[in-house]
Formats: structure tokens, sequence, C-alpha cells
């Protein structure tokens, strides 16, 4: 029998599974340190109360380029509109928050 679900798809704010999770950090793993360093602490800060939502604005994230991601994460530039989605925003904002940028952008 098939590995995929045949019910209906999990709703946004449902939290993640162990299985969901340790996927999730495995598509987390990026080239450059200092986006590591951000991912390793929205982990850590938020990994508890992770919900579908969050996924899906992290995998949008991930499917950046690393330098890309760079920019984003310290408040270089803000999404595009192609990017921008309540998700992306949340997770961003996340990010942001775990890596301690809001105090740079005082």
């Amino acid at each position: 029998m098939s590995d995929i679900a045949t019910t209906a798809p999990a709703s946004a704010d449902e939290l993640l599974t162990e299985r969901e999770l340790s996927k999730l950090h495995w598509r987390c793993r990026r080239g450059l340190l200092e986006n590591d360093l951000f991912i390793q602490q929205f982990f850590k800060r938020f990994e508890p109360e992770l919900k579908q939502r969050h996924a899906q604005g992290l995998a949008a994230l991930m499917a950046l380029a690393d330098n890309d991601l760079l920019d984003l994460l310290l408040c270089r530039r803000e999404p595009d509109e192609t990017l921008a989605s309540a998700e992306v925003n949340e997770v961003l904002s996340m990010l942001r928050l775990s890596g301690g940028t809001p105090a740079l952008r005082a």
C-alpha cells in the first residue's frame, strides 16, 4: 500500500508530527553558515509550536538561493509579490526574531 495518505490534506493549524518535523529539518539545511544559524535558532525557539502553515512558509523560503534568503533574514529586502504570502511573512518574522534581527532594525 502507498505511503501517501488518502485522506484530506492537513489543516493549516495542525501541529507538525515528528516525521514532518524531521523532514522539515532536513529540507532546511543550507550552504551558508549564516542561514543555518538563523534556522537553528528558529527550530530551537519555535519547534514545539510549528504548524502546517509554518511548514508551507518555510518550504517557500527554502526554495530561494542562499544569498536571497540571507538578504531577507537580515532585512536587506522584503519578499517580492510572488513570494509574499501570510505563511511566508509569518515564518520570516519568526526567523528574524529568533536570529535577533529586529534589534538591528531600530
